[in-house]
Order: C-alpha cells, then sequence, then structure tokens
C-alpha cells in the first residue's frame, strides 16, 4: 500500500520509528528497485542544533526542508555523498528524516554495479546514507520530490510490524551541543545493514 501525503504530515520522530520495516521503492531504467529501510535519524528544526533549519534557517539548500511532509531533501556532505531525506510534519515547519542504511531485497548485482564494489559482503552496499544513495542512483535531481507521485521514488508500507527498535544518538553531530545527546537515531535491532550499532 502507497504512503499518502497525510501519512507524512507526522513529525519527524514518529515517522522516523515508523518508516523502519517500510518498504523504500526506486524505479530506474524499467527496474524497481525494493529496499527495506533499517535505520533512521529525526531532524525537529528549529530547535535542534543539529538540523539544518535550526533557528529556522532558510537558503537555497535548506528550502526543501520547509515543504510539505512527504517530498524528499536530498543534500551532498564532504563535496561527495548524498544524503536522501523524508520531509515531515506540516508546511513551513521544518523536520525531516534521514534514511542512514536500508536492506536491498533485490537487484543486488545491479546496485553492486553502481556501487561499483565487487565485495561479496551484502551488508557493505547500503548501510549508510552516501553508499544507499550512490546504489539506489538517488542525487540532487530528486530533491524536492513528491514521494506521494509513486513514480521514480516512493515508500510502501509493510505487513512487517514485528520489528524492535532501538533508540540512539545520532552520528556525526558533534558541533550540535545539547542536541547531540537526543536519542533521534532508530533502527531495527540485529539487521545486519544498520550502519553502526
Amino acid at each position: 500500500m502507497f504512503l499518502n501525503k497525510d501519512y507524512f504530515q507526522n513529525d519527524a520522530i514518529f515517522l522516523a520509528k515508523d518508516l523502519l520495516g517500510k518498504i523504500l521503492v526506486r524505479e530506474i531504467n524499467g527496474k524497481k528497485i525494493l529496499c527495506k529501510i533499517v535505520e533512521t535519524e529525526a531532524y525537529i528544526g528549529p530547535e535542534d542544533k543539529a538540523c539544518h533549519a535550526y533557528n529556522n534557517k532558510r537558503t537555497k539548500r535548506t528550502e526543501a526542508m520547509f515543504l510539505e511532509g512527504g517530498c524528499t531533501y536530498v543534500y551532498m556532505i564532504y563535496g561527495m555523498y548524498n544524503c536522501l531525506n523524508i520531509v515531515a510534519n506540516k508546511k513551513d515547519k521544518p523536520e525531516a528524516v534521514l534514511i542512514r542504511a536500508v536492506e536491498p531485497l533485490n537487484e543486488l548485482e545491479y546496485l553492486k554495479k553502481n556501487r561499483n564494489i565487487k565485495s561479496k559482503k551484502r551488508y557493505d552496499l547500503t548501510n549508510g546514507p552516501g553508499k544507499l544513495c550512490k546504489a539506489l542512483k538517488i542525487d540532487k535531481k530528486l530533491n524536492k520530490y513528491d514521494l506521494c507521485k509513486n513514480k521514480k521514488l516512493f515508500i510502501l508500507d509493510s505487513k512487517d510490524k514485528k520489528i524492535e527498535i532501538v533508540e540512539a544518538k545520532r552520528i556525526n553531530i558533534e558541533y550540535a551541543e545539547e542536541y547531540k545527546y537526543k536519542l533521534w537515531r532508530f533502527y531495527i535491532k540485529g539487521n545486519k545493514f544498520v550502519s553502526k550499532i
């Protein structure tokens, strides 16, 4: 079942937990690639010092975060890695969920080719935000993309409700003062595709 706009009007902490186990679908060149979402992080601007929209900072880069929930926010880090975020909540309430890791369910060889790796280790394929974006060919062309169009990139609900969620500190946000201690990273316990335990 497709997730609709109403679903994405929830806040980022709710979505970051609830998206775990759901299926991220990427359509490329006639292929439909399915990946289970296994790790996320919530970013709650404007009070969250780790969030790009902290203090309601609105720039060309962060503009996507101010859209209505259900759009994408894709940005680049270190000048080379793209990161996929799902915008949450109402319009002009900048919150987002970073998709940190996914478990690919099909087309493994195609994903390996996109990553340009020959490793036999499946777990290294999409166990990080930059890795999954490269494998799924997600870049800034998909910034501000409406996930509810159900084309190119969208999320399906999952019947897998029996998952145990771990809450942890977010990664690489040492600058965020007291917000670096918030347990706003969520992952499926025991899943081998999680980027960091």
